[in-house]
């Protein structure tokens, strides 16, 4: 009989990257912090993010810039109070980020000297001033790696490596009074082990779902386990059905998941037909430079229309030493792949990329489980609408962990650690050697969701989907009470609940707005509002 693990600590925050990391930074000035990480502690979403992270640094850009561009992009479903608190706290988070020792790129002195040269700012797509800083093409890798230096060297950071999040312990669960989160079940995949960690308070940095697609731009990890965590203890989510497709995802057998940043498109690089063609100003007047999902559309649209398996992105009119020095990561993976993008045009896909609902908060970040708090992709705030404007991602990470830290640190003293709770039971279950069945429903599912719930979708589409949904929850919910956890067993789990938040917010939708485009529903309602869902209590 294996020994019962229990860890301990003022604040559990599940997820290491940029929205885990800062929250942890900030809080472990002032308490003990436990950092989970399904798998090494940088591979995640953050590690991968090319492009930047928006702030007004530019003396003629300004707050109110960003505020609208934001809403713009939201298509009339972002909330503006949010909007605005994350714009105008985003100076600030950039500050703290370069005090880290985050290096942005500046720009290029006469005299070489940069120390006091201005930050280089690149423009995207749904941007209307320059207000992207950046380390080349590989900012997310900057951040993360910067961030966990420093939590890995913190005392009062203790890092777990290759846990999953299992599922979060509440009052209400134990048939104790209130409805309060008390920890997590954690499952150790080295020892192979459920252990359980006791917390005051508990913060979901998960990031998103997009793994529930067979084309996907993110990391294995991103399978909507907080979504699904915080949903089975009765917390709102909202928004599921936009789920925002990169247009320009590598298309190439030997570089999955490989993403081509937007940026690339802001520094003037074309989209064009297999024959050479533009085909962007045929669909918008601001051609490359239109929002995400307008760009996604008009790929699919094309390659549907001419039977092609991609289309591709040409920045070979730019010179080549401003290719290199802008975008040296991905002419170094391009040229291992035999394409050199200063010379030839790049074959692209649109793939899932970023999940623009999740879990309901306030501007603390606070759910509706008290003492359980989500941040960054896993969360709804309000922030990214209909569709997210780019580079806001990491920003919502960093603005929203410093205010959950805030709202924690002001209410530690009053939080009593939770008292002894009661250990896994794995007493009724057996080992399984059907992985073979688990490796079956994860692909049938990213398949009929890729088929059904994508880039455009019909309401017959969404019913089968729902129905084939229903019938793998059922399979896995026997598979799951009688069979000892695995890290493919929780993920598939997971990610089928979220494939049902996501379908239903879908067929609750009876428009077309942003990421969400319905053939039976085309045009867009008056006074929309976002979808929510409320769990049975």
């Amino acid at each position: 009989m294996k020994q019962v693990v229990e860890h301990q600590s003022d604040v559990l925050v599940i997820g290491s990257g940029a929205a885990g990391l800062t929250l942890a930074l900030h809080l472990a000035e002032k308490s003990n912090v436990i950092l989970l990480s399904k798998g090494p502690l940088s591979e995640g979403s953050t590690y991968y993010a090319q492009g930047g992270i928006a702030s007004v640094f530019d003396e003629e850009d300004t707050i109110e810039s960003h505020v609208a561009d934001t809403l713009i992009a939201g298509a009339g479903l972002c909330d503006e109070e949010v909007v605005t608190f994350t714009a105008e706290n985003a100076k600030s988070a950039m500050e703290w980020l370069i005090h880290c020792g985050v290096a942005f790129d500046k720009e290029e002195t006469a005299d070489g000297d940069e120390s006091n040269a201005p930050y280089h700012l690149t423009r995207e797509g749904g941007h209307s001033h320059r207000r992207i800083l950046h380390a080349a093409d590989a900012t997310g890798k900057e951040v993360q790696v910067t961030l966990q230096e420093r939590a890995q060297n913190h005392p009062n950071i203790k890092v777990l490596e290759r846990y999953n999040a299992i599922d979060l312990i509440t009052t209400r669960k134990l048939k104790r009074p209130g409805n309060r989160v008390l920890g997590a079940y954690v499952w150790n995949r080295d020892e192979e082990h459920v252990e359980t960690v006791k917390a005051r308070f508990v913060a979901l940095a998960t990031g998103g779902s997009s793994k529930v697609y067979q084309y996907t731009s993110n990391p294995d990890i991103a399978s909507g386990d907080g979504i699904a965590m915080a949903w089975r203890s009765g917390c709102r989510v909202a928004n599921m059905e936009f789920n925002q497709f990169h247009p320009t995802c590598l298309y190439h057998a030997d570089a999955r998941n490989f993403l081509l940043t937007e940026a690339l498109r802001g520094e003037g690089a074309y989209l064009k037909r297999p024959d050479g063609s533009r085909f962007m100003p045929d669909f918008d007047e601001r051609g490359e430079l239109a929002p995400r999902d307008i760009v996604a559309r008009a790929i699919d649209y094309e390659m549907k229309r001419l039977g092609v398996d991609c289309v591709y992105l040409d920045i070979t009119h730019k010179p080549a030493d401003f290719v290199i020095k802008h975008f040296p990561t991905i002419y170094k993976r391009c040229l291992e792949l035999g394409i050199d993008i200063t010379k030839d045009a790049i074959p692209v896909v649109p793939a899932a990329h970023y999940t623009c609902g999740g879990v309901m908060t306030d501007l603390h970040g606070q759910t509706d489980l008290n003492g359980l708090y989500a941040i960054g992709e896993v969360a709804y705030t309000g922030l990214h609408g209909a569709n997210r404007l780019a580079s806001n991602s990491l920003l919502e990470c960093l603005v929203f962990a410093r205010a959950a830290a805030e709202d924690i640190e002001s209410q530690l003293a009053k939080i009593p650690m939770p008292g002894m709770l009661p250990a896994w039971d794995e007493s009724k279950v057996s080992n399984s050697d059907e992985e073979v069945v688990i490796a079956h429903n994860w692909h049938e599912l990213r398949l009929f969701m890729w088929d059904y719930v994508g880039i455009v979708r019909s309401d017959k589409r969404l019913e089968r989907a729902l129905r084939r949904c229903a019938m793998l929850q059922q399979e896995i919910q026997e598979y799951y009470s009688n069979f000892r956890v695995s890290n493919n067993l929780l993920e598939l789990r997971n990610l089928v609940q979220v494939a049902e938040l996501i379908i239903r917010c879908a067929m609750e939708r009876k428009e077309s707005r942003g990421l969400h485009y319905n053939i039976d529903h085309p045009n867009k309602t008056n006074n929309p509002l976002p979808t929510i869902l409320h769990p049975e209590q």
